[in-house]
Parts: structure tokens; C-alpha cells; sequence
């Protein structure tokens, strides 16, 4: 693509008819492309090629190796997930009849029953069209206006929550809002129990010191929230949410610090012996996790190391089995996947496929021993 110059782009010597042919000729390769690359994000996704490559996840790798927006991003996959698990919607973005967004408003209500219909009522439709057809077949109540602090959401259905994007997230009751002033609007609950993705929450600058976050929270964590106010009301009169928030937030940060690797004002002079195999010693967890800048140390052939800061795991350089031992120099930092990876590469992707089933089975059948009933 080098030879493209500012020139390419520059249209003017071409007559109105010719200038027409060449938008519907390329829209139509485009159209072909999105379905392609979309194809391509499935197959890397479903091979799981990030890895080698030196990224955590397929969003990782679409964000920071192919350069795509975050949006781009969970609009490309939410739609290569959904066509292959659906191989109807490929032609159908290839020839122009559903467009991206189309395939997106229609993912979270695809079944093997209704892809037929929902794909041929949305073809050549724009989204305010589907948006309204779908709004006729899975209605929700309006929307809820948050104007400031801590207001309670409509009371859902068992087993439903409101959610920012208007779509039912599975598991929850009884939710509150925490918003900022002015920050958007939150849907109560739908009635249909179409499946949705999790809800993100929103945190966006407002300068570079302070930002606005809104998030949905349980009754219990508001009524946590509600205590935290009261325990504090002599050093904390007004209680704020973000100072309490901030607080909250340094107890938590340093409970998970000595937990995760160990930190301690005045570790002990003389390390304790390991209690097993795999126990790693609160000494080495310590040095591995400041030497490895609490980061994945998995770098691919071409030198990218991998930019994961959860979850990461501690990891042996030669493993349990093979007789590795829990020391500074033998001990790094990797994230889940890269953890698998390495895994996969000494043992086999199937021998540790076959320990990943035998762990399940031994947790399913230790819950049936402790509760009677239990799935």
C-alpha cells in the first residue's frame, strides 16, 4: 500500500457516473472484507493464535496488535462470535443485506429456532428499524432518568437486573445505581429473558485529575456502602462516596497485595521453609513480583512481551512434575492464558485438556457429596 499518495484520494477527474460505479464497487468489497476479517477474528480467536503472540486475549490482540478502537473491538467480536456460532450471518454481511450493527442488536437474541426469522426481518433494515422490531418482540418497561447520587432501580424480576445498555444480565436481584450528575440514562428491566452480555461500566475523564464513574451495585454493596458512610461519620462527615470510595480502596489494595505476593512493611529476615512442592515462599513471591514489574513475562518470537496485568500467576520455569523448584531465578510472572500456553506446549494441548476435565469432574462430584441435589 505504499504507492498510496494524498493524490489516490483526489476524485475530481472522474465524471458522476464513474464516480458512482466505483462507491457501489467499493462498498461491495467492503462488505465482502468485514465478513472475511470478521471470519479471520473468529478462527484466531477460536485457535486462540494470541498467545504466541504475546497477548492475554483476543481483545488484547485486536486493541493493541491490530490497532482497532475499543468499540471497533467488542463490535468486531461480539459479531464473529455470534456468526460462528450462526454461519448464516457471513453471506448475509457479505452481500450487503444485515450490516455490522445489524449483527450486533441481533446477537444477544439469536437462537438455532428463530436465526432464520430474525436474520430475514432484519435484511436492509436500519438499526432504528430493528431496534423497534425487536423492542415489539422482547419489550422493556422505560427508562429510568438517574439525576444524581444513589438512586434504588425498579424492583426486577426474579432473577434479572436492570443493566445501562437495557438488556437483562442473569443472577442478580434488587440492584441500585451509583451515578455521577448527568451521566445517562439506566433501562429497567425487560420481561423476555433474552441473554445479554455483561454490563461495562462506565468511567470517563473529565480532566486529567478527575473522572465520572457510574455502576450498578447490589443492595447489599449499597447497604455496605450506607455503613461504611456511618462508621466514618466523625472523620468523614460528609461522607462523600469517593472519599469513602478512596478508602475502601487503599484496605483493599493492601489486603490483596500481602495475599497476592506477599508484601509486608517488615518481612521476616529468615525465609520459611516451603510447605510442599508447589507452595511458592512468601520471599520469592515478593522479589519475582518487583522484578517482573507485576506484569506477564511472556515475549513472542518477534519480541512483543505481553502487556497482562491480570490474572497473573506465579509460574514455574521447569515444571512441579519435572522436578522445578519455587526459587527467584526459577519463578516468573504470567497471565492465565500465557500460564495454559506454556503448559500446553511442555505436556500437549489434550493431556491438559484431559486434567482440566478430570479437576471438573472431582469438583462436581465433591459438591454431590456435600450437597444432595446439587447439579
Amino acid at each position: 500500500m505504499k504507492w498510496l499518495t494524498v493524490r489516490t484520494y483526489k476524485l475530481m477527474h472522474l465524471t458522476d457516473d464513474a464516480l458512482l460505479a466505483d462507491l457501489s464497487s467499493l462498498l461491495a468489497r467492503d462488505r465482502e472484507n468485514t465478513a472475511a476479517f470478521l471470519a479471520c477474528i473468529a478462527e484466531v480467536d477460536a485457535r486462540r493464535l494470541y498467545a504466541p503472540a504475546g497477548y492475554s486475549s483476543m481483545y488484547a490482540y485486536c486493541l493493541e496488535a491490530l490497532h482497532l478502537s475499543e468499540d471497533a473491538t467488542c463490535k468486531r467480536l461480539q459479531a464473529s462470535r455470534a456468526a460462528m456460532r450462526f454461519p448464516a450471518l457471513f453471506p448475509a454481511l457479505a452481500d450487503g443485506r444485515l450490516h455490522l450493527t445489524a449483527v450486533c442488536l441481533l446477537a444477544p437474541h439469536l437462537t438455532l429456532a428463530n436465526a432464520d426469522e430474525l436474520i430475514a426481518l432484519a435484511t436492509h433494515r436500519t438499526r432504528a428499524e430493528i431496534e423497534l422490531h425487536l423492542a415489539r418482540r422482547y419489550p422493556r418497561a422505560e427508562a429510568l432518568r438517574i439525576d444524581d447520587g444513589i438512586s434504588p432501580l425498579p424492583q426486577p424480576a426474579l432473577g434479572q437486573v436492570a443493566t445501562l445498555s437495557g438488556q437483562p444480565a442473569l443472577g442478580q436481584v434488587g440492584e441500585v445505581a451509583l451515578a455521577q450528575p448527568a451521566l445517562g440514562h439506566v433501562a429497567a428491566p425487560a420481561p423476555a429473558p433474552a441473554p445479554a452480555p455483561a454490563l461495562r461500566d462506565r468511567i470517563a475523564p473529565l480532566s486529567p485529575e478527575r473522572f465520572a464513574v457510574q455502576i450498578t451495585i447490589p443492595k447489599s454493596t449499597h447497604d455496605k456502602l450506607r455503613h461504611a458512610q456511618a462508621l466514618l461519620g466523625h472523620s468523614l462527615p460528609s461522607g462523600e462516596v469517593a472519599q469513602v470510595l478512596d478508602r475502601a480502596l487503599d484496605a483493599l489494595i493492601d489486603q490483596l497485595e500481602k495475599r497476592k505476593f506477599a508484601k509486608a512493611k517488615m518481612p521476616r529476615q529468615q525465609a520459611r521453609p516451603a510447605a510442599g512442592k508447589r507452595t511458592i515462599p512468601a520471599h520469592v513471591r515478593r522479589a519475582v513480583w518487583d522484578r517482573d514489574g507485576g506484569r506477564c513475562t511472556f515475549v513472542s518470537r518477534s519480541g512483543h512481551r505481553c502487556a497482562a496485568q491480570k490474572p497473573l500467576e506465579f509460574d514455574h520455569v521447569d515444571p512441579v512434575a519435572r522436578g522445578g523448584r519455587a526459587t527467584v531465578d526459577r519463578i516468573r510472572l504470567r497471565c492465565r492464558a500465557h500460564n495454559q500456553y506454556e503448559a500446553e506446549r511442555t505436556f500437549g494441548a489434550g493431556f491438559m485438556q484431559e486434567k482440566r476435565d478430570e479437576a471438573r469432574r472431582e469438583t462436581t462430584e465433591h459438591l454431590a457429596a456435600e450437597i444432595p441435589g446439587a447439579p
